[in-house]
């Protein structure tokens, strides 16, 4: 690495602005300004002097605020996309077959597409949490790339700075005083009522204060760091499960994303408020809606398979029995089971009679269990009924052939072969709902339909998530950062004495200027400080919107 020597003897690294002991200006761009470009300290920034090796070239890609905007504008577009169709865990599907054929029909070439590129699920798609780690990285490289050289710069400052540099302050002023020496001690006992950490050498005084707030911006790079990991962990197994489940009175399920939890839905309760058990309140919105909802509930088994059983084990100890309420969801380590919804009455079994058409005469019942069905149903004395198709939603058919639009039994349908003494051969019946087909020709026998039994379903939504905590860390020194960046701010003063008795001082401040013009003021007023002005002025003359001194 190379250096530029200053005038003073200091060696400053390459593409250093200001010398970094005593303030000249080192290149043609700084000492072509009027005004010292305080923002780094004029101290050399990697990503502006590096630029040979691929690392560089990388790491001035990751440094550079236009390719940070651009990632946030990418991130900002893509979740506006998302929001155009359902987000896939709204959808009714269980696969991503079934994910794929939903966006299909519904939403035709569109919705293929949508799916395909993974908008469907697009803050687990794997292109989504790319642009989001490209995003924190560029966070990293900026911090280091800006942050370090501003440290080293603050922390190392001289106090005796050259007096060009203090000319080249915004705010400067410089004459003669009848008493140097006072007139500085009285300057730095006005700075150190005003909490100024004072510094003196050589006949000059850096008085400064706030300098923490110049790290605001970093402290929002660590919040922003620290949030974008805990979006980037719920990638991760175990750390983030949010999966819903739907499961039947009397049914034990594998709770998803829980390995080793089963849960046994022991009964659906569902109450309504009337006329007779409500207050005022409920009983106006019963007149005007009809009726309201006044609990619904679950009440479950919760089972656990022992610690190093066996993938697939059904071996699962009682762990708690629990009824999840809406708002009072079953905990057990650290999974959340919530009611979400419901559905009443839905089809469990089906009972038909083999009957004789003519004289109605019965050769027996068979009842189809709906969740699973048999092959074949002996009603003894030579009858069977098999069963060589079950359509759970039959939705009509497609070229000749019956259709189910969903595995749920909305609307069974049954495609049976019957057998009894008098048709040996078999005769064949389509059988659903109010509607009875005959397609090899007419049957002397029929499944006549006798009851239905049915049972309720809860819709639960399993929760559980790790990176609370990271993400709320980072959103609380995010804020940190905000308000030490807004509402601070780093003031320094130079004060210095020459040898032929005149008074240089100068003050530079990271914002409000006008609170830093007030202090100048008081300084000046107490210790008779030479008059200042506002140099960002081209004439030399105040602001006087600004409050300049010209005293």
């Amino acid at each position: 690495m190379s250096f530029i020597k200053c005038e003073c003897g200091h060696q400053n690294p390459e593409g250093t602005d200001i010398c970094q002991n005593c303030g000249r200006p080192l290149s043609k761009e700084e000492k072509s300004k009027r005004l010292a470009d305080m923002r780094y300290d004029g101290a050399a920034i990697r990503s502006k002097t590096h630029k040979r090796s691929i690392v560089d070239k990388i790491w001035n890609f990751f440094s550079s605020v236009k390719i940070g905007v651009s990632i946030i504008i990418a991130i900002l577009v893509a979740s506006a996309i998302g929001t155009i169709l359902p987000q896939v865990f709204y959808v009714p599907a269980t696969s991503e077959a079934q994910a794929a054929q939903y966006y299909e029909d519904n939403y035709g070439l569109f919705g293929k597409i949508y799916n395909a590129l993974g908008l469907s699920d697009l803050y687990g798609s794997w292109w989504f949490m790319t642009l989001v780690g490209m995003l924190g990285i560029s966070l990293v490289v900026v911090s280091l790339d800006r942050g370090i050289p501003l440290y080293k710069s603050l922390k190392n400052q001289r106090v005796d700075r050259h007096p060009s540099f203090l000319k080249r302050q915004r705010l400067y002023g410089e004459g003669n005083v009848q008493d140097p020496d006072a007139v500085m001690q009285k300057a730095a006992e006005k700075l150190k009522e005003k909490r100024y950490k004072i510094r003196e050498k050589n006949g000059a005084l850096l008085a400064e204060k706030g300098r923490w707030a110049r790290w605001g911006p970093y402290v929002n790079h660590l919040g922003l760091i620290l949030f974008l990991f805990g979006v980037m962990l719920r990638a991760l197994p175990g750390f983030y499960v949010d999966e819903s489940m739907w499961i039947r009175e009397g049914e034990i399920s594998a709770v998803k994303g829980a390995p080793g939890l089963y849960l046994e839905n022991k009964g659906f309760s569902f109450d309504m408020y009337t006329q007779e058990n409500t207050n005022e309140v409920f009983s106006e919105a019963i007149d005007r809606v009809g009726s309201v909802a006044s609990n619904y509930q679950t009440d479950v088994a919760l089972y656990e398979t022992p610690e190093g059983a066996l993938p697939g084990s059904t071996n699962a100890e009682l762990v708690k029995e629990y009824s999840i309420v809406v708002n009072k969801p079953l905990k057990h380590e650290g999974f959340h089971i919530f009611q979400m919804d419901f559905k009443l009455d839905e089809l469990s079994a089906m009972t038909f009679a083999l009957e004789q058409k003519e004289s109605g005469e019965s050769l027996g019942e068979l009842t189809v269990n709906l969740a699973d069905p048999q092959k074949e149903y002996d009603l003894g004395n030579g009858a069977k009924v098999e069963l060589l198709d079950y359509y759970p939603d039959f939705s009509g058919f497609e070229d000749g052939e019956p259709q189910t639009a969903t595995p749920v039994p909305n609307n069974p349908a049954f495609l049976f072969k019957m057998t009894t003494p008098e048709t040996p051969e078999g005769e064949t019946s389509f059988v659903a709902i109010r509607q009875t087909l005959e397609p090899l020709g007419e049957n002397t026998y029929k499944l006549a339909f006798q009851s239905a039994d049915t049972r309720d379903v809860s819709g639960l939504t399993v929760r559980k998530d790790k990176t609370i905590p990271v993400i709320a860390l980072g959103g609380l020194i995010f804020m940190i950062g905000v308000v030490q960046g807004s509402y601070f701010n780093h003031r320094r003063f130079w004060i210095r004495k020459s040898d032929d008795g005149r008074i240089q001082v100068a003050g530079h401040t990271s914002k409000n200027w006008v609170a830093l013009q007030r202090e100048l003021d008081a300084v000046t007023e107490h210790a008779g400080l030479p008059a200042y002005t506002d140099q960002r002025d081209k004439e030399g003359h105040s602001d006087k919107s600004e409050g300049v001194s010209n005293t």
